[in-house]
């Protein structure tokens, strides 16, 4: 069988470029750290990390709504322990009204200061989160959950609050099959009961404004009671939060194994043995010289090398 020059020349050649194409593909893994620099290296490992780094891209983003979860809830639990402070103080002023040497005086005294514990609380109820929307107003985030109102009652017009919002709470994805509400619709929070803590406060304001003691007695009996109710519902409210930001924490420490458990899968389908590739480098450049002298040596032999 002869073999022309021609066909000595193209076999050379491609075996040459096929020499220069594995060296130069393994040092661009060397230069990269991966094994896998295209799907066609290894089609199932290929594969596999792709469904790992979907899987790890999932769990991030999991984190990160975990994140806006605790920031939401903190809001809430914040602006729940300023209730809690504020309904202690009430307590203590419904008790101290109690006192009977008490004049007219001092006891308009103490509605001026309910009334300033109302507006506080109305503006609590009313609080905004870090983007602006509304805590307790439901899925209605543009609205004011509580309008001050009045009620008429006789010839008695009682300070009162309606709520303008809606029952719905706002929920997050925060792991694969955990959706969590980040919210508390406020007519819960604030007017659990047949009487909310706004009339409440408007009821006994007025009758601390009204002369004389005709009536104080089961008003600040009335008024204790609403006022531990609220204070225990309030109380309840926190305690779910609590809750939910422990679990927050709990997901976020299993999200952390399940990152190192993906990141440790992706080194070992793609991560380079990087003292194999150098290994095998060095094969490479040494096989490529020796192909590269061999051609030369052949390409250049005639008929006269054998004459």
């Amino acid at each position: 069988m002869r073999i022309s020059t021609q066909t000595l020349f193209e076999t050379g050649a491609a075996r040459l470029g096929e020499l220069q194409s594995g060296l130069v593909k393994t040092q661009q893994q060397i230069g990269t750290g991966r094994r896998i620099l295209s799907p066609s290296d290894d089609p199932v490992a290929a594969a596999r990390a792709l469904e790992v780094t979907q899987s790890q891209s999932l769990n991030t983003q999991y984190g990160v709504n975990r994140q806006y979860a605790k920031s939401a809830l903190g809001a809430v639990e914040g602006t729940l322990s300023s209730v809690t402070a504020l309904l202690q103080d009430v307590k203590t002023t419904v008790i101290a009204a109690g006192n009977g040497s008490y004049s007219d005086t001092e006891r308009g005294f103490l509605a001026t200061e309910l009334r300033g514990r109302f507006e506080q609380l109305l503006g609590l109820a009313n609080s905004r989160d870090a983007t602006g929307n509304y805590l307790f107003s439901g899925f209605q985030t543009t609205t004011a959950p509580f309008e001050e109102t009045a009620i008429v009652t006789g010839t008695v017009t009682i300070a009162s609050a309606a709520y303008q919002g809606d029952q719905g709470q706002r929920l997050m994805q925060v792991d694969a099959t955990r959706q969590m509400a980040v919210s508390n619709p406020g007519q819960t929070v604030f007017q659990d009961g047949d009487q909310g803590i706004f009339q409440t406060l408007g009821a006994l304001i007025e009758q601390l404004k009204t002369p004389g003691t005709t009536g104080l007695t089961a008003a600040l009996a009335t008024a204790n009671n609403n006022v531990d109710l609220a204070l225990d519902n309030v109380l309840t409210v926190r305690a779910s939060v609590g809750s939910r930001l422990q679990e927050l924490d709990a997901l976020d420490n299993a999200g952390e194994d399940r990152h190192i458990q993906y990141s440790q899968i992706l080194s070992d389908l793609q991560d380079l043995d990087y003292a194999q590739a150098l290994t095998q480098l060095s094969q490479q450049q040494i096989t490529l010289e020796a192909a590269q002298r061999s051609f030369v040596k052949i390409s250049g032999l005639s008929l006269f090398n054998f004459l």
